[in-house]
C-alpha cells in the first residue's frame, strides 16, 4: 500500500474507535443530568442511585474518549499537513472554540461534579451536571461545523490559492452543520438508551428471584432507555431526511453511490436491498428490491424529480474539476493519473443500509423494553435480557457505519466542491497527504492500532467491572459517627 491508501487506514481506524467513545459520553452525560435532576427534584432515592450508577459508567468512558480523541488532532499534523495548510485558516476557529470553551467548561464543571458531592449544596451541585452534559454537545457542535465544512465549504473567499474564512457565522450556520448537529445529537442518545437498556434488562433478570432493593432503580432505568431510544429514532428518520435532501443538491455523486444508481432515472427508485456486484460502476448484473419513486421522494419531496446515476455525474465532475490529477511530484503514484470521481459503492450502498438497518432494531429493542415494563411488569422472559445486552452494539455499528459512509461517500475530494460556492475552494484527497514515508506511515499505524486495542481491553475491562458491581458497588460506604465527615473524601467513586 501506498502513503496515502496508509494515511487514510490510519485515520479511519483511530477515528471509528474514538467515535465509539463520543456517542455514549453525549448521550449518558445529557440523561445523568436528567436523572440527577429528577432526584433534587422529589428525593425519591431510585434516581439518586440511577444518577450514580450511570455516572460512574459515563466517567470511565469520558476518560477513554480524552485519551482517544487527542490522536486525532495530532494525525492533521503527522499524515495530512498539506490538508492543514490548505484548511488551517476555516478550521482554526471552530476546533479552537471546541478547545478553549466546549472542552474547558465541560472538564471544569465534571471536576466540580465529581468530587462535589455532599460538599456543594444540590443545586449548585446540579448546575455542575448541566454545565459538563451541555458543554459536552457545544464540543460536539463545533466539531461538527468544521467537519460539515469539509462538506459544504462556505464562508470563504479564495486567497493566494487557499480559502481565507471571512464570515465565521457562515461556517458555524452552515446548512450542512444544522443538519448534522441533530442526527448526530440522536445518534448519541440511541447509544446510550441501548447501552441503558441492556444492562438494566440483565440486572433486573439476574436479580428475577431475590427482592432486589435496587429494583425500582433498574425498572426506571429500563423504561427510560426504551423511551429515548424510540424517540431518538424517530429524530434519526426526520433529520435523516434533511440530509438526504441537502445531500441531492451538494454531494449528488454521494447520493447516486448510496443507492447504487449507475444510470440517470426520472423518478428514481429506492433501493431497499441488492444483489449482486454493486462494485461495477454500470450495475449491469445487480438486480434489486425497490420502491418506484421514493428516491425522487427523498431528494425534493416529489415524486417526478430526475435523480443522475454515477455515469452521467462522472463526465459532469470530470468537465468542472478535471479528467487528470495534477503533474505534481507530492501525488506520488497518482500524478497525472486519471481521477476516479466514483466513491467505493459497496461501502457507500451497505454502509447506508447497515446505518438504517441497526438503528431501527435499537428502537425495536426500545419499544420491547417498554412493552414488557408496561404497567409496573417486570421482564421474565429468558430471551429479552439476551436481546438487549447484544442490541447494546446495534447503535454502534449504526453509528460508525454512517460515518463510514459520510466521509468514504465524498471521495475523492477530502474538502467536497460547493456546487454555489466559491471557485476552487476544493480539495482532492491525494493532495491533502504528508510528504512521508510508507515506513513512517506503517509505524505509527502499527503502533496507534495497537495502543487502541490495548485501550479497548481496559475500557471492556472496567466497564465490566462496573456494570457487574452495580448500585452497590458505587454508593458511598455508610457513615461511621465516630468519625468527622471532614476526614473522609466526598469523592464517592
Amino acid at each position: 500500500m501506498d502513503v496515502l491508501e496508509l494515511a487514510r487506514w490510519q485515520f479511519g481506524i483511530t477515528t471509528v474507535y474514538h467515535f465509539l467513545m463520543v456517542p455514549l459520553t453525549i448521550g449518558l452525560s445529557v440523561l445523568v443530568a436528567g436523572m440527577q435532576t429528577a432526584w433534587v427534584r422529589t428525593g425519591e432515592q431510585r434516581y439518586y442511585k440511577m444518577t450514580k450508577f450511570w455516572g460512574k459508567l459515563l466517567l470511565v468512558n469520558f476518560a477513554m474518549g480524552v485519551v482517544t480523541g487527542i490522536v486525532q488532532e495530532f494525525q492533521f499534523g503527522m499524515n495530512w499537513n498539506a490538508y492543514s495548510r490548505f484548511v488551517g485558516d476555516v478550521f482554526g476557529a471552530p476546533l479552537a472554540m471546541e478547545g478553549l470553551v466546549a472542552f474547558f467548561v465541560e472538564s471544569t464543571f465534571l471536576g466540580l461534579w465529581i468530587f462535589g458531592w455532599d460538599r456543594l449544596p444540590k443545586k449548585v451541585h446540579l448546575a455542575c451536571a448541566w454545565a459538563f452534559s451541555l458543554a459536552t454537545v457545544a464540543s460536539a457542535y463545533f466539531i461538527l461545523a468544521a467537519n460539515s465544512w469539509m462538506q459544504h465549504p462556505v464562508g470563504v473567499e479564495f486567497v493566494n490559492g487557499k480559502p481565507t474564512m471571512n464570515s465565521i457565522w457562515a461556517v458555524l450556520t452552515n446548512n450542512t452543520a444544522l443538519a448534522a448537529i441533530p442526527h448526530t445529537i440522536a445518534g448519541a442518545f440511541s447509544v446510550a438508551a441501548a447501552f441503558i437498556v441492556g444492562v438494566a434488562a440483565w440486572h433486573l433478570w439476574r436479580k428475577r428471584k431475590t427482592d432486589d432493593e435496587h429494583r425500582t432503580a433498574w425498572r426506571s432505568s429500563l423504561r427510560l432507555g426504551g423511551w429515548v431510544g424510540v424517540v431518538a429514532f424517530a429524530v434519526l428518520a426526520i433529520t435523516g431526511d434533511t440530509q438526504g435532501k441537502l445531500m441531492f443538491q451538494q454531494q449528488p455523486m454521494k447520493m447516486a453511490s448510496a443507492e447504487a444508481l449507475c444510470h440517470t432515472e426520472q423518478p428514481a427508485s429506492f433501493s431497499i436491498i441488492a444483489i449482486g456486484d454493486v462494485a461495477r460502476q454500470n450495475c449491469e448484473d445487480v438486480k434489486t428490491f425497490n420502491v418506484p419513486a421514493l428516491l425522487s421522494f427523498l431528494a425534493h419531496n416529489d415524486f417526478s424529480t430526475q435523480v443522475k446515476g454515477v455515469e452521467d455525474l462522472v463526465t459532469e465532475y470530470q468537465a468542472k474539476y478535471g479528467t487528470n490529477y495534477p503533474n505534481d511530484p507530492a501525488l506520488g503514484e497518482l500524478a497525472g493519473k486519471p481521477i476516479d470521481y466514483v466513491p467505493s459503492l459497496p461501502v457507500t450502498y451497505w454502509g447506508f443500509r447497515i446505518m438504517i438497518g441497526f438503528g431501527a432494531i435499537s428502537a425495536g429493542i426500545g419499544v420491547l423494553a417498554l412493552w414488557f415494563t408496561r404497567r409496573g411488569r417486570i421482564p421474565d422472559t429468558k430471551w429479552f435480557p439476551r436481546i438487549a445486552l447484544l442490541g447494546i452494539a446495534t447503535p454502534f455499528i449504526g453509528n460508525s457505519a454512517g460515518w463510514i459512509f459520510t466521509e468514504m461517500g465524498r471521495q475523492p475530494f477530502v474538502v467536497v466542491p460547493n456546487p454555489s460556492g466559491v471557485d476552487g475552494v476544493w480539495m482532492f484527497t491525494a493532495q491533502a497527504v504528508s510528504n512521508v514515508t510508507t515506513g513512517e506511515v506503517w509505524t505509527s499505524l502499527i503502533s496507534l492500532t495497537t495502543l487502541y486495542l490495548a485501550l479497548g481491553v481496559v475500557e471492556l475491562f472496567l466497564m465490566r467491572k462496573y456494570v457487574r458491581g452495580g448500585i452497590d458497588g458505587v454508593l458511598p460506604p455508610p457513615k461511621d459517627p465516630k468519625r468527622d465527615d471532614d476526614d473522609a473524601l466526598a469523592f464517592a467513586y
